[in-house]
């Protein structure tokens, strides 16, 4: 499988500090992007850990299987293996964040969202929390993977907000799901058959706030992804940049 990635985080126009993190592990096709949140550069440090966690957990897994005390049945089959490890990864990355804000009060509060996408053996596995989106671009149309664990997004689904209200409203930014709120935490996991040509957008709502999906992919299709997410965060910045902006590309350019 050959795949062509690009990822770029930017402090934005209004924040002093990047509290954005993202990772790009060609050797796993691991892509992560994590949106801190915290007092006292809190959520830059929660977002760290979370992206270091989940490169570390998988690549010792997959040097040695019994690692960081993961189990698997031995008849779950291969896109069941990778579920679990993705899943057990960023567990164990929101238990470390809630151990550290408990042993440091500086650190009290902090967490971080999450969003991770492995692509392995013909599936692409994407696992989230928080309300970082993660987007699939197949045949010239945009698609939504991801749910957004916040409170707008909860009164959209129950009928009380519509989707355009949604867009500005005063709370939009409370995350109902975060790594390192609670010991534990629901991890929403998708797996689909990757083709030849798919891209996969991974962001922050910095981006996602101010770039609606058809821009993004209207930018991913002609600029492909180093060029697509330079110009998404530049599109960002220049309607306000009122949050941190960060952005992976991915594109399959050659499936098994």
């Amino acid at each position: 499988m050959r795949i062509t990635s690009c990822g770029m985080t930017d402090v934005g126009v209004k924040r002093t500090n990047n509290e954005d993190n993202y990772l790009i592990n060609d050797e796993l096709n691991l892509f992560v992007v994590c949106d801190g949140m915290g007092g006292h550069a809190g959520g830059e440090f929660a977002s760290a850990i979370a992206v270091n966690t989940v490169e570390e957990v998988l690549t010792s897994i997959e040097i040695r299987p019994n690692a960081e005390d993961f189990e698997m049945d031995e008849s779950a089959g291969p896109v069941e293996v990778v579920r679990e490890k993705l899943r057990y990864s960023i567990r164990l990355a929101g238990q470390r964040i809630y151990r550290r804000a408990q042993e440091d009060s500086d650190y009290q509060g902090m967490g971080t969202t999450c969003l991770a996408l492995m692509v392995d053996n013909g599936n692409a596995f994407m696992a989230h929390v928080g309300d970082s989106r993660g987007y699939l671009i197949r045949d010239g149309r945009i698609e939504q993977l991801t749910e957004d664990h916040s409170l707008v997004n909860e009164r959209v689904r129950a009928g009380l907000l519509t989707e355009e209200e949604a867009k500005n409203h005063k709370l939009k930014n409370i995350i109902t799901r975060s790594l390192g709120f609670m010991e534990d935490v629901e991890i929403d996991l998708s797996v689909r058959a990757v083709r030849r040509g798919d891209m996969f957008l991974l962001c922050s709502d910095g981006l996602s706030n101010l770039v609606e999906a058809e821009e993004m992919s209207d930018s991913a299709l002609e600029f492909g992804p180093q060029g697509s997410a330079r110009r998404m965060i530049e599109t960002a910045c220049e309607r306000g940049g009122d949050d941190n902006i960060t952005v992976i590309v991915v594109r399959i350019d050659e499936s098994p």
